[in-house]
Order: structure tokens, then sequence, then C-alpha cells
């Protein structure tokens, strides 16, 4: 009841004054540490990480990794942080966050704003030592010459510090940087990336909801080709059909409930691709256990949310994480690896 009290407060907010907020209360001495009965049945390994349950906070909300910690202590079984540009930038102008209430959904063009790479190195090297799997999402600044050489830049700094690193080609709101995505491109940035790495720590790539056959074709090529470590399938997308509300046409990705189709179809369609060469994560639009089976059953070993917690709160996960095991068995299923493309 509280949670939810809280919540609904924190909605009366302007949407980014609200997310500032939420990361000062994980901060704080305030924030809640729910005591989550992990069922052994949600034990997994994706892509070499032991994970004590596939459900995982996505990148976009600990943007300057400050609160992984108190996030691992709301239940999710990983955290990725990020995004980090080498250098600070303060992102698009404000407003930049939009609640689409109506559809649970949010609209957003934040523009990687962060503290910059050593800033977010020190915050990460200060949890070495600490329990939990903590992974940071690489961007590219905004007016770099060499967008590639951002990704390597970030991934020489941050690795000895994380348990893995994702190459963030897909945001909509860096100018141009959806164009990486093209084989050729791709190819050749995964290359550079994977060629500084030094530690074998995952490596990730993380694509768009918003693909053509060829280029989901393309980018599964590139990516196994060049021997990346899984796919975060996917970001927000540019799609704006169906929506209510003012801000329904505000550019930016949406990210929320209207994604959860699209999203998991495209999942869909490159664990049919990469034929389990690949782990894979499913993300977008996951509000609930059932949304995450549904994700598994498309071909996911791990999941992600965001936007749930923006309507649900942070006692979300934890619901999750107590239902999960229930559906799982219900389907027949001993496990969650059991679950993984079951429904391809």
């Amino acid at each position: 009841m509280l949670d939810r009290l809280a919540t609904q407060a924190l909605t009366l907010l302007p949407p980014e004054e609200a997310h500032r907020a939420t990361v000062s209360l994980l901060k704080s001495p305030l924030a809640p540490k729910p005591r989550v009965a992990c069922d052994p049945m949600l034990r997994t390994s994706f892509a070499g990480l032991d994970l004590p349950n596939p459900l995982g906070m996505a990148a976009g909300f600990d943007k300057n990794a400050e609160v992984a910690g108190p996030l691992l202590d709301l239940g999710f079984g990983f955290v990725e942080v990020g995004a980090v540009t080498p250098r600070p930038q303060p992102g698009n102008p404000s407003p930049r966050v939009f609640r689409l209430r109506m559809d649970r959904a949010v609209i957003n063009r934040y523009g990687f704003n962060n503290d910059g790479l050593d800033a977010i190195a020190a915050r990460l090297k200060a949890r070495a030592g600490r329990p939990g799997v903590v992974g940071i999402n690489l961007g590219a600044n905004k007016d770099s010459e060499d967008r590639a050489q951002d990704f390597v830049t970030g991934l020489v700094a941050l690795e000895d510090h994380v348990s893995f690193l994702t190459v963030n080609v897909s945001s909509p709101n860096t100018e141009g940087l959806r164009s990486l995505q093209g084989r050729q491109f791709l190819a050749g940035l995964l290359g550079r990336v994977l060629s500084a790495r030094r530690t074998g720590k995952p490596v990730f790539v993380k694509v768009a909801p918003d693909l053509t056959d060829e280029e989901k074709a393309d980018i599964a090529a590139a990516a196994m080709d060049a021997g990346v470590d899984g796919m975060i399938v996917s970001n927000t997308t540019l799609d704006r059909t169906g929506l209510h509300g003012p801000y329904k046409d505000e550019k930016g990705g949406l990210s929320g409930k209207p994604l959860f189709e699209k999203s998991t179809a495209v999942l869909r369609d490159f664990a049919r691709e990469t034929k389990g060469a690949l782990p894979l994560v499913g993300v977008g639009g996951v509000f609930t256990a059932g949304d995450v089976v549904t994700k598994l059953k498309a071909g996911a070993g791990a999941v992600q949310l965001y936007t749930a917690m923006v309507y649900e709160g942070p006692g979300l996960v934890k619901r999750i994480i107590e239902e999960l095991p229930k559906l799982l068995r219900a389907e027949g299923f001993g496990s969650v690896r059991d679950a993984v493309g079951a429904g391809l």
C-alpha cells in the first residue's frame, strides 16, 4: 500500500522530476529493501552470467550508476546502468519526457544525458567486491567525430568494473546513431570494440524494434560474425500507432505497454534468425510475470523492464519474482531455461 501511495505521489510531479526524486530516494536510508523470496528454479545462466532470477533493470533508469545496489535490493537479478558517453553531456532540452497515462507508456528524448566516463567509472569502481550482476550501456557523444571510438573508449575504461557491457546503437535520440546498425558499419564497429576487450566480459549489442526483415538478417549476421556474446532486443520505438492523449506525437522513443507486442515479435525474429547461437535479452513493455514468460518463450534468456516501474512502483519487482515460478510450473517448465524459446 505504501509503495502504491508513494508511486501515485511521484506521478503528480513532472516526469523528469519524478525520475530524479526516485533516484534520490533509492540513494537515501529510506530506500525500500523488500524481502524477496527468490525460488531456486529462477536461477539461470545467461551468456556466462550467473543470475538469481532472469529479471533485470533496463538501461536508462540509473543513467549515472548511482543506485545499482539499491536496485538489486528490490529483487532484480541484474541491473544495467548508463548509457555513458566518454564526455559528459546535458542531453536534449527539457521538457524531454512525457507520460502517456492512457497507454501506460512514456515518450522520452533524453539524448544520452550523463555525467561522463570519469564520474561513472569512479562510481562503478567503488562497487568493487559487492555482490550482484551490474552491466554498463555504452553510448557515443552527440558531436563525436568517431562514434565507434567512443564505444571502444567506454569499454576500455569500464570493463574491469562491470559484469557485462552493451553497445547501444539503437537509441532514437542521438541523431544518426541508428544508422550504425547497418551491416557493414556494425560489423566494423563491433570488430573494433571486441578487439579492444581484455577481460572476456560479455559484450552485447542493443538493437531497435523498427527494422525490416532484411535489416534484422543483416544485424544478426554482423553480430554473429563479430562474435558478440548476446543481443538486447529492443530499444524504444518511433512508431506512434494507436496512441492517445496530448503527448502522443512528441518526438522521441516510445516505451511501455504499446511496445510489448512489437518488441516481442522482433525478439522472436532474432531468435529464429540466430537459431539459438546468441543469447537474447527481451525488453519492451514488460509489466507482469506473464509478460516475462511470454518473452522467455519468444527466445529471451533474460528479460528487462523500466517503464512499468513508472506506473507500478518498485514493489512490482517483488510481485513479478514471486509470481513467476507459479506461472512457469503451470506451463510445465521446471526452470527458466526450459521456457526459453518454447514458443518458437
